[in-house]
């Protein structure tokens, strides 16, 4: 099992959002409803078991952001569980997650150094923010789902600009900075976008900010195949 990016995102009918969808491989793009929705709980049991182990680890999270992880991984809790709900007996069985980054090569202090694990837990929400939109459209055709898919989505949106602030940054990203190791630059790339539908708008604002702000104020999807990118260092096969 490999994870793949959330289906669903805002702007579910935008050109971005449906060119984005469209650059999925061909069985991806007629996934139905229940691929789409395992999709959605593959990432949601990644983040969980991320936050899980972060918090079941000792003298890992200081006292004082104990409760901001502990709300994030109750969040993310409700989420797998909504999901299972509504795919029944058609869920995904869970995949063995290792956060050292070892099915990617990479040795990571995750558990060991708080810094890697607000570090990756930075990269797993902006991944997730990004991954909503970049298959928008595969929702388009139930708007119960879709509705459903919105609102979880606009929380991981907060989870991501919290565990931003907490490493120090800007709630939002700007141009394609990443400031996460090289491996994972992926996350960011296409955020220094300056055309948004098709209007190309790069220098239209100096005098407010300039493109740092003008890419700050929108975020780009990502593929499937993107997100994949990052996700399979964490997957075990």
């Amino acid at each position: 099992m490999a994870l793949a990016s959330i289906p669903f995102g805002l702007a579910a009918t935008s050109s971005k959002a449906g060119a984005a969808t469209k650059k999925m491989s061909s069985a991806a793009f007629m996934a139905d409803n229940t691929d789409v929705l395992n999709f959605a709980l593959t990432l949601e049991y990644l983040e969980k078991a991320f936050y899980r182990q972060g918090l079941d680890t000792m003298g890992l999270i200081p006292g004082s952001d104990q409760t901001v992880f502990s709300t994030i991984s109750t969040h993310e809790d409700a989420h797998v569980e909504f999901l299972l709900a509504a795919l029944g007996p058609d869920a995904v069985a869970e995949p063995e997650f290792d956060f050292t980054g070892a099915p990617g090569g990479l040795a990571l202090d995750t558990f060991t150094n708080y810094q890697t694990f607000l570090a990756l837990a930075q990269g797993f929400e902006d991944t997730g923010v990004r991954a909503y939109k970049g298959q928008a459209g595969a929702l388009a055709n139930d708007n119960d789902l879709l509705d459903y898919a919105l609102q979880i989505h606009s929380v991981e949106a907060r989870h991501a600009s919290k565990v931003r602030r907490m490493r120090n940054e800007k709630g939002w990203i700007t141009q394609a900075e990443n400031t996460l190791p090289a491996d994972f630059a992926p996350i960011y790339a296409g955020e220094a976008n300056t055309t948004q539908g098709g209007v190309p708008l790069a220098g239209a604002f100096g005098q407010y900010g300039g493109d740092n702000a003008l890419t700050e104020a929108f975020d780009e999807p990502l593929t499937m195949e993107e997100v994949l990118t990052v996700a399979n260092f964490f997957i075990v096969q």
